[in-house]
């Protein structure tokens, strides 16, 4: 969805830094210095369109020296520094504005070791998710974080959101791959805490503070990942759900048949799949009816067999003699598994194409989703009569895309100008049930207004003291994440 872009101001970096652009270019060298607006293009597109982003030059640094000398350089000058991975993100966390320095570290896309006994691989922040899920299979490893991005996102943005994806239910948000990390800190030092060790209990956990941080307290160069048996056996069903409450039914039943195997349990709107099969090419309906309500689960294990299918199977079963599911499919190939995610993939594209959608990245308690969606339909009627909610998402760890729809009748603009009243509604609904108006896709600019707005004031004032004591002049992603 467009919107009007935020505006920054248009003070140019080359007007009172030239000095600094050319230390910057001995750093890099010229080639790897980008300053023309042609060349800026790809590094300075937001993603949704929401913010107005613009720089006078784009960096991309080879090495942690070079990174560690780029900020040295920028807060000898008083310039600020955005980091930017594959600029994939959807809160506005890699905008910059005029006067500041984009760094990217695409050039950092090293594969350093995998360790299969350890069960360890160490990258570079600029490696591509995808590059980094093929590297762990070609040793018979699996790195898990898995999301519509891979193949373009850099990992060092991953952690810098704390990415989730599809198999949080089972492995965790992208912080729990993490065992050690190599930062640059505001200050040009680097911090290195590249460790590969499961136990260590000596102080501070310094990689939890950065991971999550948006590149608003340090710069984050290398990481070493945990990695996982690579599964043998991924057992894929569609399942048409008897209501929505339903879901958490067949989710408890799941978790206590599939032996902790159970790796996603994603929701599926009804809606969700119509719009797919109608502005998505090759997407078609799972199952003969089309249900209300939906859900995409899997279950995989590192063991050789058939035992994961027909466990799978019978949880299906089951839950169709207690009246849970109206029908499923489990899939029989790798190309049916592949059309039952391109449902699941096509959902936010689908959206798009409908009209205007007004989205949310929102969680509560898993047990509390059905009333999430129930409250926020009857709520959102209320509101803007004949708007359409589309929820979709992980349900199995309490993460809810939450999106309203254009309502039929209703043009763009006007709908437009009611998101600032169904954001108020979505986020009141959401503390109210005691969750989090951001799961998986961070603060950046977007979400500013949230965060002063139902941050425990503490943990704000927390955060702003750990921001001034690492990065006192302010220099790191200034405007991010702290209102």
């Amino acid at each position: 969805m467009k919107r009007t872009p935020i505006k920054f101001s248009q003070m140019r970096l080359g007007e009172s830094n030239s000095a600094l652009l050319e230390n910057l270019r001995q750093i890099v060298g010229s080639q790897y210095i980008l300053e023309t607006k042609s060349d800026l293009a790809a590094y300075i597109e937001e993603p949704r369109g929401y913010f107005d982003s613009r720089t006078d030059a784009a960096v991309f640094p080879a090495t942690a020296a070079e990174v560690a000398a780029i900020v040295t350089a920028c807060g000898k000058s008083g310039v600020s520094i955005i980091p930017q991975g594959g600029n994939t993100g959807l809160c506005g966390g890699a905008v910059s504005q005029p006067g500041q320095v984009i760094l990217n570290l695409r050039r950092m896309n090293r594969i350093i070791g995998i360790d299969p006994i350890n069960d360890t691989i160490t990258v570079e922040a600029g490696c591509i998710l995808a590059d980094i899920q093929q590297s762990a299979l070609n040793a018979d490893r699996f790195f898990p974080l898995s999301l519509g991005a891979e193949g373009s996102c850099q990992i060092g943005g991953n952690l810098s959101t704390n990415a989730g994806g599809i198999n949080v239910l089972r492995y965790g948000n992208v912080r729990d791959q993490v065992l050690g990390l190599q930062a640059v800190l505001a200050d040009g030092t680097i911090w290195n805490g590249l460790s590969e060790l499961r136990k260590d209990n000596t102080g501070y956990d310094l990689r939890h503070l950065i991971v999550g941080s948006e590149g608003t307290l340090g710069i984050i160069t290398q990481a070493v990942l945990r990695l996982s048996p690579r599964p043998k056996q991924v057992e894929t069903a569609f399942a048409g759900l008897r209501d929505l409450e339903a879901s958490l039914d067949l989710l408890a039943k799941a978790r206590s048949d599939s032996g902790g195997s159970l790796s996603s349990f994603e929701l599926i709107p009804g809606l969700g799949v119509a719009l797919a099969n109608q502005h998505i090419p090759g997407c078609r309906d799972p199952l003969d009816v089309r249900y209300e309500w939906s859900v995409i689960l899997v279950y995989s294990g590192s063991a050789a067999g058939e035992g994961l299918k027909e466990a799978l199977e019978g949880t299906l079963a089951c839950a169709m003699e207690e009246g849970i599911v109206a029908d499923a499919v489990v899939s029989q190939s790798e190309e049916q598994t592949q059309q039952i995610w391109a449902i699941r993939e096509g959902l936010r594209e689908a959206q798009t194409l409908e009209g205007v959608a007004i989205s949310h990245d929102v969680a509560v308690k898993v047990s509390s989703v059905p009333d999430l969606i129930h409250r926020a339909t009857s709520a959102g009627a209320r509101l803007v009569p004949g708007v359409r909610l589309y929820p979709f998402g992980h349900v199995g760890d309490g993460n809810i895309h939450l999106s309203f729809l254009q309502p039929l009748d209703m043009n763009a603009d006007e709908f437009r100008s009611r998101q600032s009243e169904i954001n108020e509604m979505v986020f009141d609904l959401v503390d109210d049930l005691g969750g989090s108006f951001s799961a998986e896709h961070g603060v950046g600019l977007l979400r500013l207004k949230q965060m002063k707005q139902y941050k425990n004031p503490t943990g704000l004032s927390v955060m702003a003291k750990i921001k001034k004591a690492l990065d006192p002049h302010g220099i790191l992603n200034p405007g991010k994440v702290i209102p």
